[in-house]
């Protein structure tokens, strides 16, 4: 009997290539580009607070019995523009929403107020209105918020709503993931324990108590605990612990998170970006990039111009004060790290005898005999720094920012603290985050500097213009009382 022919595939369909098998880059590109999808929590959150603050000036409009005419339509149009997407504030402290609403409420209404002032709008609306408006907003978006919170408390209570979850690796980081998910109880996630092939004796001595045994226990766990979440902590180094670790989950159904250990790292500005499919995690990288960079350097701009003119009577009688103090130029033209790392020439007005500026530069101590009378009070008052403004104008430095350090001692500490030079990554700064947490003056000890760093380091993780704001204020209020500065 003749064999049978072979099927053909129709010519209109070409072969199914299967992706994951021969094209893994591809399959993992893709993983990484994806981006997770919106938990519900964050996309009510997005429509409830700009919902709510329209839905809020419809109501106050009706019950002073005023129509809903065109202008109202508009502000509520320009309220959507402003506050959209809302912050999700269900899984934060009580007093901290409240004093999140009060200031994104009073951002809003200085922006409205702006708007309506150039736009001299105010007569289109009651002022009843607007004031029972004002006012009922930010009460229902704190209301909002703390409902919110109570309605997951109550759904994660439920029991099939509970996350049990295990960490793989019971290390300083395993340690760190543990007890995020013990704050987090309260929205449903459960730490059951840890699994670790190491001895116990060379664990954490935190973590000993919740070893539930090796790696090869994690399928009987997962099956008798009801494991939902894993959260694997290993080492990078232990690559091939990790692919068998895998290889065994594949037969499970609990949602697996790697957790790469960064902690070792002075991470600035952690973020994951997608560079034409690519997956790149930044670990190191300027604050001010993209819009940051633009309202950063705004700010900059419409203060120092400000206070410029402000000042000008000031500047005018120190440059007097210090032509007449002593012989020499009025300003003093120091060399300095900037932005990147690249010299620049910063101002001040000159406040000693002597003018250091070359490869050794002695800091100023107390009782220094070099500083002058009339030096010892502009430093004292910092009104030595107040031609730093014309270094902002220029764009050489910030008003707020990591004070720049004598180029000679930047050769000196970058080769004694760690992350030191990270500090440049943003342009130096007339205040910062150290000199206001008292670190200020003389740094005539390793620790004193290293402190400092930290300082400028916490400022580049945590930078806002709000962190901006509170720096200069701090700033201004201990100009007259700070007892370090000589």
């Amino acid at each position: 009997m003749p064999p049978l022919p072979q099927p053909t595939r129709p010519a209109q369909l070409p072969p199914v290539e299967p992706f994951v098998a021969t094209r893994p880059a591809d399959a993992m590109n893709s993983l990484f580009a994806a981006r997770p999808p919106l938990p519900i929590s964050t996309f009510v959150a997005n429509l409830a607070e700009p919902a709510l603050s329209v839905a809020l000036l419809f109501l106050a409009t009706t019950l002073q019995e005023q129509p809903v005419d065109r202008a109202t339509m508009l502000l509520a149009m320009l309220v959507l523009l402003i506050t959209f997407p809302g912050k999700e504030r269900f899984h934060s402290r009580p007093l901290d929403v409240i004093v999140g609403v009060a200031g994104a409420w009073m951002a809003t209404i200085a922006i409205l107020g702006a708007i309506g002032f150039a736009t001299r709008s105010f007569h289109f609306f009651e002022p009843e209105v607007l004031i029972w408006w004002v006012a009922l907003t930010p009460i229902s978006h704190v209301g909002a918020a703390l409902l919110g919170a109570s309605v997951m408390r109550l759904h994660a209570a439920r029991t099939e709503a509970r996350r049990p979850a295990l960490v793989i690796g019971a290390g300083t980081l395993g340690l760190k993931i543990a007890t995020m998910l013990e704050r987090r109880s309260a929205y449903g996630h459960d730490f059951y324990g840890y699994l670790e092939d190491r001895a116990p004796e060379r664990c954490p001595p935190e973590v000993r108590s919740r070893l539930l045994g090796r790696l090869e226990d994690l399928p009987r766990l997962i099956q008798r605990a009801g494991i939902r979440d894993i959260y694997v902590t290993l080492p990078l180094g232990q690559q091939p612990r990790i692919m068998r670790l895998m290889a065994q989950l594949q037969d499970s159904a609990a949602s697996v998170y790697y957790v790469p250990d960064v902690f070792g790292v002075n991470i600035i500005q952690g973020r994951t970006h997608n560079m034409d499919g690519v997956p790149v995690v930044g670990l190191l990288e300027s604050p001010f990039v993209g819009v940051n960079g633009l309202l950063k350097r705004a700010s900059d701009i419409v203060l120092a111009s400000l206070i410029l003119l402000l000042i000008a009577p000031v500047l005018l009688l120190v440059a007097f004060g210090v032509k007449r103090s002593s012989p020499g130029p009025i300003i003093f033209k120091q060399r300095r790290h900037g932005l990147d790392g690249e010299e620049i020439i910063v101002y001040k007005f000159r406040s000693m005898t002597t003018m250091d500026n070359g490869a050794t530069v002695h800091q100023a101590t107390k009782h220094d005999p070099r500083i002058t009378p009339f030096g010892a009070f502009i430093r004292r008052t910092s009104l030595d720094e107040l031609p730093q403004f014309i270094n902002v104008l220029q764009g050489r430095m910030s008003i707020v920012g990591p004070r720049p350090h004598a180029v000679a001692h930047n050769e000196q500490y970058r080769q004694l603290i760690k992350s030191y030079m990270v500090r440049h990554k943003v342009r130096p700064g007339i205040t910062g985050w150290a000199q206001v947490n008292g670190l200020r003056g003389e740094t005539d000890t390793i620790d004193k500097m290293a402190r400092r760093i930290e300082c400028d380091l916490e400022y580049l993780r945590n930078w806002s213009l709000a962190l901006d704001l509170k720096i200069i204020a701090r700033t201004a209020g201990m100009t007259w009382f700070d007892k370090r500065a000589y």
